[in-house]
This record gives C-alpha cells, sequence and structure tokens, in this order.
C-alpha cells in the first residue's frame, strides 16, 4: 500500500511539473498585425500568450489568398522575429517585448517568439 501512495505521489508531482513547465514555452502578452481582407477592409488580428520556440504561419496571410500581414505589434514579454514569408523564411527583425507598434511597411506573414526572460 505504501508503494502505491509513493507512486501516486510522484505522479501526481510529475503532472505538476509538466503542467507549469508548458506555460513556460509561451509568451505572456498580445502580439497583434494588420491585413486587408477581399473587400479591401482592413483586418485586425491578435494572437493571446503565443507559444515561444517555434515557427507560427500567421492567420490569413499564411497563404498569397490575400496580401502580407503588416504593422506588428509585439505586447508580449519575449523578442519576437517576424518574416516576410512563411515558415519563418525571408528577410527577418527583431521587435523587441512591450515595443511599440511597427511601421505599415513592414511587411510579414510569419513570426518566431524566443523564450521569455526570467525574472
Amino acid at each position: 500500500m505504501k508503494l502505491r501512495n509513493a507512486l501516486g505521489a510522484v505522479l501526481g508531482a510529475l503532472a505538476l511539473t509538466l503542467s507549469m513547465s508548458g506555460s513556460a514555452l509561451a509568451a505572456t502578452g498580445d502580439f497583434h498585425y494588420k491585413f486587408r481582407d477581399l473587400n479591401d477592409s482592413e483586418v485586425s488580428v491578435t494572437l493571446p500568450d503565443p507559444r515561444s520556440g517555434e515557427c507560427i504561419n500567421l492567420y490569413a496571410v499564411d497563404s498569397y489568398k490575400y496580401g502580407p500581414g503588416y504593422a506588428p505589434h509585439n505586447e508580449t514579454d519575449a523578442w519576437a522575429t517576424v518574416y516576410t514569408d512563411t515558415n519563418c523564411d525571408g528577410d527577418q527583425w527583431r521587435l523587441k517585448p512591450h515595443g511599440k507598434q511597427a511601421s505599415d511597411r513592414l511587411l510579414i506573414r510569419s513570426v518566431r517568439f524566443d523564450q521569455p526572460a526570467e525574472n
């Protein structure tokens, strides 16, 4: 019976550790960008708490149905690298954490967030 209780405690601690480390893989805050739809209306998109360390192809502008996104604004706690093409290819620019909105001339289709800094 003691072995079963010990095993249960270990599994519980492991599950808690894994759930906590999963949240550390996300930047905290929002990333915004805009694009123009087929009616030439401006659409604003927000990525809340985006995952860090992986390439994110941006909604709607990840294909060539629409023009690229523009005016990215990184309000997360992590550095963001934006790319002119999908799959984090093409020219790239770094956006600092909690920075100002970039110019409408900065055209993007994908983004990758660094791991947030430990405080």
